[in-house]
């Protein structure tokens, strides 16, 4: 008998189907790492929008949540931007923010509100507690 083994077929077999499954598993990881990002990309930004409308209430305290519109709270928001941002979907829809709400929620196109994790305060597609 020589000092040198090989693997048999059963052993490389049994190898590849662990590393099959260790690639499975990491790219379904991968798969809920992308739906949180977006889902903190989505609650980043109705913050930001949230931020806006208290700055302008604070400014204009006789104003009413219901009343603003974008136009009013533009100025306000962080960044010098020059548009209310939206949101993109987990299905890569592009939402709108409901500004006259507060908080401010995402819409989709029907205008009901998005919220896919379920959970209103979470912080994920919301803008959390």
């Amino acid at each position: 008998m020589h000092g040198k083994q090989a693997f048999t077929l059963l052993e490389m077999t049994v190898v590849i189907m662990v590393l099959l499954a260790l690639i499975g598993i990491s790219m379904y990881s991968v798969g809920s790492v992308t739906s949180w990002r977006k889902g903190r990309e989505a609650s980043d930004k109705l913050l930001s929008v949230q931020t806006a409308q208290r700055l302008y209430l604070s400014d204009h305290p006789t104003a009413d949540v219901s009343s603003l519109t974008a136009a009013m709270l533009i100025p306000y928001l962080p960044d010098r931007a020059t548009a209310i941002p939206t949101v993109t979907s987990l299905e890569e829809a592009e939402l709108a923010i409901k500004l006259n709400v507060f908080p401010p929620i995402a819409v989709n196109p029907s205008g009901s509100a998005y919220d896919p994790s379920g959970n209103n305060k979470d912080s994920l597609w919301d803008v959390g507690e």
